[in-house]
């Protein structure tokens, strides 16, 4: 059975042959499944805003439809699930508003209907089963964390990398980065590290492990279930169905005791002197990353993160639009990208270049309201 009619003008649908490999995301049905898949292989299936103005349609659509039980999201390839968004197209766009050219709506477009995807996906009424095979970072997720069923593999590789390219972890990490045990949120929030699958599920990033092998069985059992009792409860059984061996152990657990101590205070300079004071291996290591981000980026990201331990997830991307377009109005996140995507050089010259040049009124003009501009969610 295939699905079309969620799908603008039948873009980015399937046919009775297999998706139509010319779309970036393709939508298509197994029984009472629906299956989206992000098919930007080469890009590791970074999401485009074309990818984000079919998905959430298509979500809309289905909640409300009920012959669709639950939702699969996967990534083509085998190399990721979803990398992240379109960070050039955005940095470029973004000079174009701070210059006051043409072509900067995407600046503000792009975020906007990103954060509107994550919310959508946060509060689907029926059971969302992301597969983070392979690489999962920023906008992938955004896509995948904020649903019920979040699945790794021994091909995971999970992070927020924000700080490294002047940016701060968005698509909802206000929310859930403080939800995880402890300081784990705060040491990812700030450091960007990477995960495999046995701490992601430590962190409660994850939910459940298979191998990648397995796959394409859970989908063949969901496809083939009696969806009539609890869609939560149906997808868990499948999943159990064809569950086989184990993540491992998590080698965060050996730090979690210093990454509480250490990750636990409200400044980033007192966070410094803790590792410092710790002296480890890990704890030098963990200096060594930091002193690779955007100063500015961690004293946003740190407050950022403080702040949505209280806040609902509406309320968190309200103000992660409101940090993105301070942001762009920014230096860091265009020279983030230029030593990463463009010169590759990795050798950033931030503004400012210390944590002590960047001050309070630096730090909180990134949480200022919007006015008319403020995200809102509005059906």
């Amino acid at each position: 059975m295939t699905d079309t009619a969620n799908s603008p003008s039948g873009a980015g649908s399937t046919s009775e042959n297999g998706p139509d490999s010319s779309h970036e995301i393709t939508f298509g049905r197994r029984g009472a499944v629906a299956v989206v898949t992000l098919d930007r292989p080469k890009a590791l299936n970074a999401l485009t805003l074309g990818m984000i103005r079919e998905f959430d349609p298509s979500l809309a659509a289905w909640a409300a439809d009920p012959a669709v039980k639950a939702v699969v999201v996967r990534g083509a390839g085998d190399r990721a699930f979803c990398a992240g968004g379109d960070v050039l197209a955005v940095a470029d766009a973004g000079r174009a508003l701070k210059e006051g050219r043409e072509g900067g709506d995407l600046a503000r477009d792009f975020f906007r209907e990103e954060y509107v995807l994550n919310r959508r996906i946060h509060t689907l009424p029926k059971p969302y089963v992301a597969l983070l095979d392979g690489i999962a970072m920023g906008g992938g997720v955004g896509i995948s964390v904020p649903g019920s069923h979040r699945v790794v593999t021994e091909r995971t590789l999970f992070a927020m990398p924000e700080t490294g390219i002047g940016l701060f972890p968005d698509v909802g990490g206000s929310w859930y980065l403080p939800r995880c045990p402890g300081e784990i949120g705060t040491y990812l929030a700030l450091t960007g590290a990477r995960l495999h699958a046995a701490d992601t599920l430590y962190a409660g990033l994850a939910t459940h492990y298979l191998p990648s092998a397995a796959l394409g069985d859970l989908i063949d059992s969901l496809a083939a279930a009696d969806w009539s009792g609890d869609g939560r409860a149906v997808v868990d059984d499948a999943l159990a169905s064809v569950a086989a061996g184990s993540a491992g152990e998590p080698p965060l657990a050996a730090h979690r005791e210093a990454i509480d101590r250490c990750f636990s205070f409200d400044s980033v300079e007192e966070i410094w002197a803790a590792l410092e004071k710790d002296g480890t291996d890990w704890a030098v290591s963990t200096l060594k990353n930091l002193s690779q981000m955007s100063p500015t980026s961690l004293k946003v990201t740190l407050r950022q993160v403080r702040l949505g331990k209280n806040l609902s997830f509406d309320d968190a991307m309200i103000m992660e639009y409101r940090m993105s377009q301070a942001f762009i109005r920014g230096d860091d996140f265009y020279e983030g990208i230029r030593a990463l995507l463009v010169d590759k050089d990795r050798s950033p010259k931030w503004r400012p270049a210390s944590l002590g040049e960047v001050g309070t009124a630096d730090v909180e003009r990134h949480f200022a309201p919007l006015g008319d501009r403020d995200l809102s969610f509005a059906e």
